[in-house]
């Protein structure tokens, strides 16, 4: 059924893609509700508006910033976004509370999710956990840890066993050593942490020889990160799963963009009103590439069996009272843009196996 779906997509597309492009005063509008602030960690939606890919597919495209108080899922729920950006146990949860939301195509192909542990500390491995005071954010993001807890025979929930600190989204308590070990976003905490400036203007005062990178991937419990989602119904309409191709053809394009022409990316982010520097945005460009590529199945392409890893997670945690039904996720949309595009553009790598990251200077509280 799916592979029926996919052609006849690709072939109604193919049929679209050779329309005259639309006029401005023809564009669709459509809004694209990010998880968080402003940061590198959207840039290829950026750069798709920037590169005019979204104009080239007849959209004319409203990215809308995130924050702590702002829910990507209530928003597309409520339609105030026909696009939304998530993490998938979350988009999970807020489909079983009746949101409706499917994910269309996964950008992040692995976790960027790591919990660090100070170099002096003896403290290299999730079993070496055991009798610590271990930081963590909640909300949902502590559940990879303490898969990975478990999995090594320590029981997050017993004290005896360990010490959970509910770790706010800084890394003060980490840098001040009143915790052992701490949560950290490669592409963010991390930084934060090689950033820091002592109060008599030493820098660097830390280095990555100076920690421990304790990965949720290598121990198999990490959950998928940013993917793209729609609202159920919104989909059903008439023309809008041809629109939501669109929408991931030029938004795919900005992510390969965004892997080959990173300074410009990261200038793009800057534009959008980013409060972090120029330094900061650099790293974190560096670092969103290393989680998208290489695509082994292609830029936005879902892996099932990390689906059904996070899943899994999920389920045994309680994220969700139930497995996922079949339509939380849908890999039609996301190949048959892909399809299209490797038709469209030949010479274009959407698939990034010879990847490479760059070397990335650390600055002074990321200016």
């Amino acid at each position: 059924m799916q592979i029926k779906r996919l052609a006849l997509m690709v072939g109604a597309f193919v049929a679209l893609a050779l329309a005259p492009l639309a006029s401005a005063q023809d564009l669709v509008p459509v809004r694209l509700q990010l998880k968080w602030v402003t940061q590198a960690q959207f840039a290829g939606f950026y750069a798709a508006a920037a590169q005019g890919y979204y104009e080239e597919e007849g959209l004319a495209v409203e990215i809308l910033p995130g924050g702590p108080d702002i829910g990507p899922q209530q928003v597309v729920a409520a339609g105030g976004a026909e696009f939304g950006i998530d993490w998938m146990g979350s988009m999970l949860a807020s489909r079983e509370q009746g949101t409706k939301a499917v994910a269309i195509a996964q950008i992040f192909q692995r976790s960027g999710m790591r919990q660090i542990t100070w170099a002096d500390s003896g403290l290299e491995t999730f079993a070496d956990l055991r009798g610590t005071v271990t930081g963590v954010w909640g909300f949902g993001n502590q559940y990879p840890l303490f898969a990975a807890l478990v999995k090594n025979g320590i029981d997050p929930d017993n004290p005896d066993d360990i010490t959970i600190f509910n770790q706010p989204f800084d890394m003060v308590a980490f840098l001040n050593r009143e915790i052992d070990s701490a949560a950290a976003m490669t592409y963010n905490e991390m930084a934060q942490v090689l950033e820091f400036v002592a109060e008599d203007g030493t820098f660097p005062v830390y280095t990555l020889e100076d920690i421990n990178i304790l990965d949720l991937n290598e121990e198999g419990t990490a959950m998928l990160e940013d993917l793209i989602f729609v609202n159920e119904d919104w989909l059903a309409q008439e023309g809008n799963e041809e629109l939501a191709i669109k929408f991931l053809r030029a938004s795919f394009r900005g992510w390969v963009y965004c892997r080959d022409n990173m300074e410009d990316c990261v200038q793009y982010v800057l534009e959008q009103g980013s409060t972090l520097g120029v330094g900061h945005q650099t790293w974190m460009m560096n670092e969103i590439n290393k989680l998208i590529w290489p695509s082994e199945k292609g830029i936005g392409q879902l892996d099932m069996d990390l689906y059904q890893q996070t899943a899994d997670i999920a389920l045994n945690y309680k994220v969700i009272s139930a497995a996922p039904d079949e339509g939380a996720v849908r890999l039609d949309l996301a190949a048959a843009a892909l399809e299209s595009l490797q038709a469209d553009f030949p010479d274009v790598d959407f698939f990034g196996l010879d990847y490479e990251p760059i070397e990335v200077a650390i600055t002074p509280n990321g200016e």
